[in-house]
């Protein structure tokens, strides 16, 4: 295994998946070289890119010795779940992880403001039951920025920023549509909390609509639904959560095509994700974000997994 390139290992690593984001790689790249608190290293994975997306990266590591360029073969197509796991995981295997305290799975098509990834460091610091954080991404529409929504009990899947710990615990990321929401859910399952915060410092531009990198928007929010199915949601929870979507862009279409996504999957009982006890923990806390709302739902687990994590502190001390 060759680290030679890490000079720094007290802060965080950066390993980015990127396949054709040449018009977006150079306000991506710069924004985290203009970062208050910089990576310790930094592994960009090309997967198979086709658009000088190769080029430009080579351009960066030439210049910066603590960022390495590993290069895959293209397979001809984009595969959004699968195939970004499979390059982000080709860049962990370049890393000594024992080495970092954190990690983040960083996508080539955001742009950071200043004082992101200082923000997310003291927001692990201050909690350390906290095992994945995100800001909040926002597309440029016209010359509005709107928010793209994500619950604030999820880390976005474009800066997803870890615990090594929890990390490690939840087994990496599942090579599938929704491994962006297994593992949060893992995680929480685990004993950790898991959030995001829509706050200046934190607020991202996403320089691609979410979900609109394969054949569309439309194409995307179906495979949400897809996704949904396969990470085990149950019917009712998924019915609520499409109506929710019916005012986000495309205005009903969208919503109709998560629905969509998932009966398809559903009517020729595709396969679902392997872990029964998963699906149970994740049912059971889909029926208490019914009842309760998300937010107190989500506070409850919070709590049990603090609670949890100081008792077994205490009967530690006194052992």
């Amino acid at each position: 295994m060759n680290v030679d390139f890490v000079e720094r290992c007290d802060h965080y690593v950066l390993i980015s998946p990127c396949r054709d984001e040449a018009e977006f790689i150079r306000r991506s790249v710069e924004s985290v070289l203009r970062q208050t608190l910089l990576p310790s290293a930094w592994i960009i994975v090309d997967d198979g890119s086709t658009d000088g997306s190769g080029e430009l990266l080579e351009e960066y590591s030439m210049q910066l010795p603590w960022l390495r360029v590993i290069k895959r073969v293209d397979r001809g197509i984009r595969s959004v779940g699968p195939g970004v796991v499979e390059a982000f995981e080709q860049g962990l295997q370049c890393v000594e992880l024992d080495r970092f305290e954190y990690l983040c799975k960083f996508d080539l098509d955001v742009e950071i403001p200043e004082r992101y990834f200082e923000t997310l460091v003291d927001r692990m610091t201050e909690d350390s039951r906290l095992g994945s954080c995100s800001g909040k991404p926002y597309c440029r529409v016209g010359n509005t920025l709107v928010e793209e929504k994500c619950g604030d009990e999820m880390s976005v899947g474009m800066t997803k920023f870890y615990r090594t710990e929890c990390f490690r615990q939840i087994g990496g990321f599942v090579r599938g549509v929704m491994w962006d929401g297994i593992d949060c859910h893992r995680a929480r399952m685990l004993g950790w909390i898991v959030a995001s915060w829509d706050e200046e410092e934190l607020r991202f531009l996403h320089l691609r609509a979410m979900g609109s990198s394969e054949r569309g928007l439309l194409r995307g929010r179906m495979r949400h639904g897809y996704g949904q199915y396969f990470m085990g949601t149950g019917f009712v929870y998924m019915l609520v959560s499409a109506i929710y979507r019916i005012g986000q862009k495309p205005v009903c279409l969208g919503g109709f095509a998560m629905l969509l996504g998932y009966l398809r999957s559903w009517w020729r009982r595709v396969e679902r994700y392997e872990d029964a006890a998963f699906r149970s923990f994740l049912r059971a806390y889909q029926r208490d974000c019914l009842l309760r709302g998300k937010r107190a739902a989500t506070l409850r687990l919070d709590a049990q997994a603090r609670l949890t994590h100081f008792k077994s502190a205490v009967w530690g001390s006194l052992r």
